[in-house]
């Protein structure tokens, strides 16, 4: 059968109006969303549940592969590539960066033009090139090092360039399936659950906290025996599974095209970014006029923010509703279109204040990993744990307390503030910030232990020596950022997908998605800058040192203690004061 696809933000395909009639119970349809086949939408047939079963299935066969290359990307690029433990770090954090960033340019042609089911499509088969080149580059002339006999140094094999290459060329082809694939499913699978039905309204705030969750739980499971293959099998075999996870994924939501709901967006038909962009260049224009009838009440505002008085907020964007002679006759922008403005214009702060904890948190897939590497990782005689699969303990914690959060904290919560989701999401953001600095300050004193360890064994100049120090002591700032995570990044994810207009769904997760991207990169920013300012005088010993026994990661976490306090104080400066966009609900 030939499935009618239409474009599910810009446009869309209007219904047949013989097939409207059919519908036997007219309250049955979705407004705003059709079928597969352009059809209206009906709520006992399609969306909710039963669509999103579907997607979480593809999210957490996709995070599986993505996490089954990032857990252990570090250790490739030291051990295989034979890069310093400072460069290796620096590019895991500019790919995962890249890869997040890349997600704000798919959601815009996805928003402008194809639409979030397309673009899965394509970044999936993009996403699968990448992950099978990735495989092949580890199929090429080994990077096992040589060591010279006369000086005893490493010697790469004129293999490792080539190699290295094709690895970098398919790790980016990777990162841009990912960036495409991730902003639009998350986005789609929200667009499952109507925002102005009652039951699926509550319903969509739980499927964020399910849905971190269940992606997390498919890691937990894959994860540590994707690490295990790849430390003691074949980093074939171990890069081949997330590819084969992918295809299972793709595969997947094909599979479940008939159940969902497509959203359409009426007879808007201009690009919302140009549409959003015109407001802040006719205010731009009107600038020198110096004072602006209040016009709140001028026209209707659609419900579109809660308080009382949303033009006075960034006043200066309400001269684009001005036209050239300085009137409010035949304006080209309705209130509405300004108010959307200023709502993307909120987001900023939030946006730039949370960069910091992803900064933070992006030290779990780096310098975690490589004090795990010098540590007693015995669990029984005869097997170690891999350093990469302490990283498990991230999704564990979110799967043992996701279920906690939604269960019990929410509903106490509710009780005492009389809120059907307990809390706000900027508090909830928030919450797991103080946690954050709580973990980096236990990170902090964890490492001053082990360098203690190292000193009074006589280990200091001995990099590839075992500290007499149980890894077991990294599992409270794993599991703590785990708990952190359920507050701050669900809460982030559910923020900007639900404070953004309807047609920008797809850049509202990826804007959530930049704030990991971002992090990374000011994570390597900052590494670079301190290495260099923490280097002695001949340029050696810095906090970084490739011994990390002579390093001082402890230092180090106790800046990002201090940069995360700052950081805080500022957001809970703009999060008591932001005013939440909203549509609100039809009651039935």
């Amino acid at each position: 059968m030939a499935i009618k696809i239409i474009n599910d933000q810009s446009g869309g395909v209007l219904p047949d109006r013989n097939m409207a009639e059919s519908l036997l119970v007219a309250g049955d349809t979705v407004d705003g969303a059709v079928d597969y086949k352009g059809r209206p939408a009906r709520r006992c047939k399609s969306g909710s549940w039963r669509s999103v079963c579907f997607l979480i299935g593809v999210e957490a066969a996709e995070r599986g592969a993505y996490y089954g290359i990032l857990s252990n990307l570090m250790n490739f690029l030291t051990k295989q590539l034979h890069q310093s433990m400072a460069t290796a770090a620096s590019n895991v954090n500019v790919w995962v960066g890249t890869t997040s960033l890349l997600s704000l340019f798919a959601a815009f042609f996805a928003d402008s033009y194809i639409g979030r089911y397309r673009t899965i499509i394509v970044a999936s088969f993009t996403y699968i090139l990448g992950l099978g080149l990735l495989t092949f580059s580890t199929m090429l002339p080994s990077l096992i090092n040589c060591e010279s006999q006369v000086s005893h140094k490493v010697i790469k094999p004129r293999s490792t360039r080539p190699q290295a290459i094709l690895f970098f060329i398919a790790l980016y082809i990777v990162a841009l399936g990912q960036g495409g694939h991730k902003p639009c499913i998350q986005a789609f699978s929200a667009d499952q659950f109507d925002e102005h039905h009652p039951k699926e309204s509550k319903e969509r705030s739980s499927f964020f906290n399910w849905w971190y969750f269940s992606s997390c739980a498919f890691c937990l499971l894959t994860v540590g025996l994707s690490n295990y293959i790849q430390d003691n099998l074949s980093w074939v075999l171990g890069f081949g599974i997330p590819s084969l996870l992918l295809v299972v994924a793709l595969v997947t939501f094909i599979f479940g095209t008939k159940t969902y709901r497509f959203i359409t967006v009426g007879d808007r038909k201009q690009n919302p970014f140009i549409r959003i962009g015109r407001v802040f260049v006719a205010a731009l224009r009107n600038w020198k006029v110096s004072t602006v009838p209040d016009v709140m009440f001028k026209e209707e505002t659609c419900g579109t923010l809660s308080h009382p008085s949303p033009s006075r907020q960034f006043s200066f964007l309400n001269k684009a509703l001005l036209a050239q002679n300085d009137s409010y006759e035949d304006v080209v922008f309705t209130l509405k279109e300004v108010e959307e403005a200023k709502t993307i214009l909120r987001l900023v702060p939030i946006w730039t204040t949370s960069l910091v904890y992803c900064l933070a948190s992006s030290q779990t897939i780096t310098f975690f990993t490589k004090q795990g590497n010098t540590m007693n990782r015995t669990i029984f005689p005869g097997f170690d744990i891999p350093a990469a699969s302490l990283q498990l303990m991230l999704p564990g914690a979110i799967v043992f307390f996701t279920p906690i959060y939604d269960c019990i904290i929410v509903q106490i919560a509710s009780s005492i503030t009389n809120k059907p989701y307990g809390i706000t999401t900027l508090q909830r953001i928030g919450t797991g910030m103080v946690i954050s600095i709580v973990t980096l300050v236990i990170a902090a004193l964890v490492e001053m232990k082990r360098l203690q360890a190292v000193k009074n064994f006589g280990l200091i100049d001995e990099p590839n020596a075992i500290v007499p120090m149980s890894v077991w002591w990294l599992i409270p700032q794993y599991f703590l950022f785990g708990v952190a995570d359920v507050f701050t990044m669900v809460g982030l994810q559910e923020f900007f997908y639900d404070q953004v207009p309807n047609e920008l769904r797809s850049m509202g997760s990826a804007l959530f998605l930049s704030i990991s991207g971002m992090g990374c990169f000011l994570s390597s920013f900052m590494i670079s800058v301190v290495k260099k300012l923490s280097s002695d005088e001949d340029g050696q010993s810095n906090w970084f040192d490739d011994n990390i026994n002579q390093a001082h990661l402890d230092y180090f976490y106790w800046l990002l203690v201090a940069f995360s306090t700052m950081a805080f104080v500022v957001y809970i400066f703009y999060a008591t004061s932001y005013c939440y966009y909203q549509k609100g609900i039809i009651l039935q």
